[in-house]
């Protein structure tokens, strides 16, 4: 099949394009935006890409577009696609139908930690011996491709909320059909398409109502708003994970970074985890991907000692490098709860180091000012913020920027954003750039230019 994907540079639409090519399909796509580490993948796989949506460059013997749903009516790629009448689907559905029939799915969902857990639970089944397929909305530094087949009879997918595309504004993961579902957590996000909370709370439960009676939910057992989900109506057997509430799932924490605890199922001990991920969130982000290793009969105690190897997903937390005694991080959190429990479990691990933030508002809920309030308090663990204010944002940052604890500024562009860098940072900074969208590039630039 000759396939041409819209939005290939897309995090979950770029795994669709490597699943693809590895099924053997003729692969190629264009999006606007075409950055690493994405497009670096993709070239690797041999996947021709266009950058913009000119409809010259969907091959005239395509069998079918998959289109992504940062496409709307007007984009000309997608005018084309209907004039001509070609053949469309959109990413999910194109998976549920190619890839998960006769597999047992495992999808992670949440607002927060659904790559970062998919890839864990990825990682735990592959040590356990079940080579499992998989697609993450990143590239898991463990199996450098975001997206692979694999032999084994489960697939790990992340859920995401999201609508699906332009002609279905269903929820993703309700076309993914999971044996066994990870709720995660639950906030308000994605202010442009859910109006508030419990619009997004009953996308949850329609997940929650196609998770067979056979198979399992592994819930958060901290989070309310999930607990709303359930009352819902339940008719799969529930699991919880907890660090501070009681749940069948528990971690108590030996390093108060999160960098070593002991697991416990049902209060009995089954190990002592120790690995290089550093946070309260990371260690729930653990503790739901050893239950749901344990929901496909995997032996949890015999795979907690791999966990040491496992090595975090490209842009969650990602050094970078290091110059002049500054180290420099890239980072995908946009939610201020994402941003408060990062810095959080930096903070754990560097003491009274400074930490500065360069900050890109670039997600729909920020842009929107969906979350602006919250800004400010999230950012509480960083010494200075550079907050990137671009011309098209619609809201002014100078409130955020005058609320926050530590030293603020607010620049208008990636170049002055790194010559406010260059003046700001000292010997032993660290330096997390945060932002969920390419940023120009700013984490490189900057590390090239603090070396000059």
């Amino acid at each position: 099949m000759n396939l041409h994907i819209l939005g290939i540079c897309g995090t979950f639409m770029g795994g669709v394009a490597a699943l693809a090519r590895e099924l053997g399909h003729r692969v190629q796509g264009s999006d606007a935006n075409v950055y690493p580490p994405m497009s670096t993948q993709l070239e690797q796989l041999g996947i021709g890409l266009h950058s913009g949506y000119d409809p010259n460059d969907i091959a005239a013997d395509a069998d079918c577009v998959v289109i992504g749903n940062a496409l709307s009516r007007g984009n000309p790629a997608v005018e084309h696609v209907l004039n001509r009448q070609i053949n469309y689907r959109s990413g999910a559905q194109w998976l549920a139908e190619n890839v998960l029939p006769g597999r047992h799915t495992l999808a992670v969902a949440g607002t927060h930690g659904k790559t970062t857990t998919t890839s864990i639970l990825a990682f735990l089944l592959e040590a356990a011996g079940r080579d499992p397929g998989f697609l993450v909305g990143g590239v898991p530094e463990n199996f450098g491709v975001s997206a692979r087949i694999g032999s084994g009879k489960e697939f790990v997918v992340e859920a995401d909320e999201y609508d699906t595309a332009f002609f279905d504004k269903r929820s993703k993961f309700v076309h993914y059909g999971p044996r066994v579902a990870i709720l995660n957590n639950l906030e308000f996000d994605h202010a442009d398409i859910f109006p508030d909370l419990d619009a997004i709370q009953r996308q949850f439960h329609h997940l929650v109502r196609i998770v067979p009676g056979e198979g399992r939910l592994i819930v958060n057992g901290e989070d309310t708003a999930l607990s709303e989900v359930l009352a819902m109506g339940c008719w799969t057997p529930v699991e919880r994970f907890a660090i501070d509430a009681e749940a069948e799932w528990q971690a108590e924490l030996v390093q108060t970074d999160g960098s070593e605890f002991i697991l416990k199922h049902l209060g009995r001990a089954l190990g002592t985890v120790r690995w290089n991920l550093l946070g309260r969130h990371n260690v729930m982000n653990a503790l739901a991907a050893f239950a749901a290793c344990h929901a496909v009969g995997v032996a949890v105690p015999d795979i907690i000692p791999a966990l040491v190897d496992f090595v975090s997903v490209k842009r969650r937390m990602e050094v970078i490098g290091t110059a002049a005694e500054v180290t420099v991080y890239d980072d995908f959190a946009h939610h201020p709860t994402a941003i408060a429990t990062t810095l959080e479990g930096l903070r754990a691990k560097v003491g009274a180091a400074r930490i500065v933030v360069a900050m890109e508002p670039r997600s729909n809920s920020m842009r929107l000012g969906a979350h602006s309030a919250q800004i400010a308090p999230s950012l509480a663990d960083a010494d200075a913020v550079v907050f990137l204010h671009r011309p098209e944002l619609s809201w002014d940052a100078e409130a955020v920027v005058s609320a926050l604890r530590g030293e603020g500024h607010k620049v208008a562009s990636v170049d002055a954003l790194i010559d406010t860098l260059k003046a700001l940072v000292r010997r032993g900074d660290h330096v997390v750039f945060m932002s969920n969208g390419g940023f120009e590039d700013a984490p490189r630039r900057c590390l090239k230019a603090l070396k000059s």
